[in-house]
């Protein structure tokens, strides 16, 4: 029998990449437009498509058995997945930890997937693909409800008493035309808006790579950006001001030689320092540079009922949870504001410590600075496949730094690190960024 021609190789392998990445964009859409399936189609409904998305995912896996090197597994993840499910035997709501477990590594599983068998430029492609139909779904939705509905709407779905509804309930509030804050497809400015930002990142990698048409990039670049200001989302504009600010660092860092990098983080490290000082001294003030309420939107409150608890059981928490489980104590009314109840603690780190306590925020912070660091380098360091370090610099290697430091900064005002898209890309970065270190 003849051996297959080179094209048909080729085009064999460029089929089974487009399915991946196809498959890969309705996955990310879904990890990061969650609550537009679950205001379209219901919770319910949700739990479905999430199930089969998983089970596709880990057959997926196991069919291309992608190259794993198990002595270059990411520890510290290794070590909080471990702590989250070992927590089920103190925890003080097992049942709620068990299906908190069982989204968490569902999550985890789906970004292994991602991590292993898309490369960094198929894992960019299918971002991108993602948020486009997430801005312009929602710019749309947005538009139609403006023109035609006129007025706000709620899930389909949802079954609510007559009246005026909680603001946080409705689907959209039919501000696009009022000067308000679009909420999209996901129904929150905050949300709608932290994809824009990462919109922005992935879509300028992308046309700085020249890997999109000039005209194509730069309109996806406005629309993004577009976006985000119609969101008006106070905390996602710190979080993009921090990203750029690791960026322009990034990039001062590769022009430097690597043995005369001090300087570069010198300044970072005195760059930090004011910054806290200015923040401690005019810590009463941000609440209103920021457009917010002297409580930031209820989050000051919700902090405190977060402490408090975390404070009754300090070394190893109450238990690992994910999104927190209204109908069982503690969390039972723990964060109500205007008749909502809220189910994360708006800060990462305060719920990773109320979940798992200080052993557990250790072994979250040590996740992340690791993390960080490798991604750092696989940002600022030349591509080498040899002895010579003569190569040249790609956008693309700052791609995972970009989207890393966005979700950090994210991570002081939501929870978001530790659920969906946030713990998936976090994955995704550590056992990518873990399994290509030297």
């Amino acid at each position: 029998m003849s051996s297959p021609s080179p094209v048909r190789v080729w085009r064999r392998t460029a089929t089974a990449g487009s399915g991946l990445v196809a498959f890969a964009t309705l996955l990310l859409f879904t990890l990061f437009a969650g609550d537009f399936w679950r205001n379209l189609i219901s919770w319910p409904g949700y739990f479905v498509l999430a199930l089969a998305l998983v089970v596709v995912s880990i057959v997926l896996l196991v069919r291309i058995r992608p190259a794993f090197n198990w002595r270059r597994s990411p520890r510290m993840l290794v070590l909080f997945l471990a702590l989250a499910v070992v927590s089920i035997t103190w925890s003080a709501y097992p049942g709620a930890t068990a299906l908190g477990l069982l989204a968490q590594l569902s999550t985890t599983a789906a970004a292994v997937f991602l991590a292993l068998c898309l490369s960094w430029a198929q894992l960019l492609r299918a971002l991108a693909n993602a948020f486009k139909w997430i801005l312009g779904l929602s710019l749309v939705f947005e538009l139609i409800v403006s023109l035609f509905v006129r007025q706000p709407i709620l899930p389909p779905w949802a079954s609510y008493p007559p009246g005026k509804q909680p603001a946080a309930f409705y689907w959209s509030r039919d501000l696009l035309f009022h000067g308000g804050q679009i909420q999209g497809i996901l129904g929150n400015s905050n949300l709608l808006a932290m994809v824009a930002l990462l919109a922005i990142a992935v879509f300028g990698v992308q046309f700085a790579d020249r890997s999109v048409r000039r005209g194509t990039g730069i309109a996806w670049l406005v629309v993004a950006v577009l976006t985000m200001a119609l969101t008006r989302s106070s905390t996602v504009i710190l979080a993009g001001v921090f990203t750029i600010v690791v960026l322009l660092f990034a990039l001062w860092t590769r022009r430097a030689d690597p043995a005369k990098r001090l300087p570069v983080y010198l300044t970072g490290a005195g760059l930090v320092v004011v910054v806290a000082a200015l923040a401690t001294v005019f810590a009463s003030r941000i609440p209103t540079l920021l457009g917010k309420s002297e409580d930031l939107t209820g989050r000051l409150d919700i902090w405190h009922s977060v402490i408090g608890l975390a404070q009754q059981r300090p070394v190893f928490g109450w238990g690992w949870v994910s999104y927190w489980a209204p109908w069982v104590k503690p969390f039972d009314g723990l964060a109500v504001r205007n008749h909502v109840q809220y189910l994360q603690a708006h800060n990462a780190w305060l719920d990773v410590w109320l979940q798992l306590g200080i052993v557990g925020l250790v072994v979250f912070i040590l996740l992340v600075l690791t993390t960080l660091r490798r991604a750092w380098f696989f940002a600022v360091d030349r591509p080498r496949d040899g002895v010579a370090d003569d190569k040249p610099f790609s956008a693309l290697t700052l791609f995972p730094l970009l989207v890393l430091a966005a979700f950090v900064a994210q991570s002081a005002a939501e929870s978001r690190l530790i659920l969906e898209a946030g713990f998936t890309m976090l994955v995704v970065i550590s056992v990518k960024t873990k399994q290509a270190a030297p």
